[in-house]
């Protein structure tokens, strides 16, 4: 994201990231396009009411949010607290029940950078083949321990595509937040090199409705689809940048060795 301190530069920019004319964010904020284009010249400086109706328009963060708001001389709109925080607690509490209510199915909470802050015991079993116990020291982040050399790549089957999947989601994730450590994660992704050990896998039947994870555990070969949820109407930063990833078997067999895992750790 190009450094630009004042108010109007950054609603410009945020508004062109979305490829959005200034009409049609006009007509979506129900201001005059005059109105917006003085705002993003500078000519004139936006209320606080301002700055949070075009930010809503745009969609944007609210870690940038505050940004803005900071550049038109105002306080912070949304609080950041440590997620230990004891006002966070209600929140911290409802992940830890929906991880562990996953089971016998693994479950992570990661943040905005994707770094893991939990999760249930159905996700130790999948990192048994890590090579690299560095990559499992805190902080973990879920998506260089994915595509690692020496993490979980060598044990992922269909890796070209999980790979190809994983990449684009991060470059999705840097077009809507302009995060700069998402965008130093993905020039290092992209660089790990991809070592083939065969022709590419059939796809199973989980690939005709979603792309798969599948993971050779042992002598088993495992297939995952994945899905995220987040808060729906956060107000502090930290939790509007939590989500909870969810690991689903793709088929029976996978289903039937994820609950003798369990019931062994039982």
């Amino acid at each position: 994201m190009v450094a630009q301190t004042s108010a109007g530069a950054l609603i410009r920019e945020w508004r062109q990231r979305r490829r959005m004319s200034q009409l049609h964010l006009a007509l979506e904020a129900g201001i005059s396009q005059r109105h917006l284009s003085f705002l993003e010249s500078g000519r004139s400086n936006p209320s606080r009411d301002m700055v949070l109706l075009l930010s809503e328009s745009l969609s944007i963060p609210l870690r940038q949010r505050n940004r803005i708001l900071i550049a038109s001389g105002f306080a912070p709109g949304f609080s950041e607290r440590d997620l230990h925080d004891p006002e966070l607690k209600p929140a911290m509490d409802a992940v830890q029940i929906v991880l562990d209510g996953h089971a016998p199915n693994p479950a992570i909470a990661i943040d905005r950078h994707w770094t893991m802050v939990a999760a249930n015991q159905a996700i130790a079993p999948l990192l048994e083949g890590v090579s690299n116990k560095d990559l499992l020291k805190p902080p973990v982040n879920v998506l260089r321990l994915s595509l690692h050399p020496e993490g979980l790549a060598p044990n992922i089957v269909n890796l070209s595509g999980w790979r190809a999947h994983v990449l684009e989601r991060l470059r999705l994730l840097i077009d809507q937040s302009a995060d700069q450590q998402l965008t130093a994660l993905e020039k290092e992704l992209a660089a790990y090199p991809v070592r083939k050990t065969g022709p590419d896998p059939k796809p199973g039947a989980a690939d005709m409705i979603a792309v798969s994870l599948r993971l050779r555990l042992g002598g088993a070969e495992l297939s995952f689809i994945t899905t995220t949820t987040v808060f729906g109407t956060p107000l502090d930063v930290t939790l509007s940048e939590l989500a909870i990833e969810s690991f689903f078997p793709a088929d029976a067999a996978t289903a039937a060795f994820l609950r003798q895992l369990q019931s062994r750790g039982s």
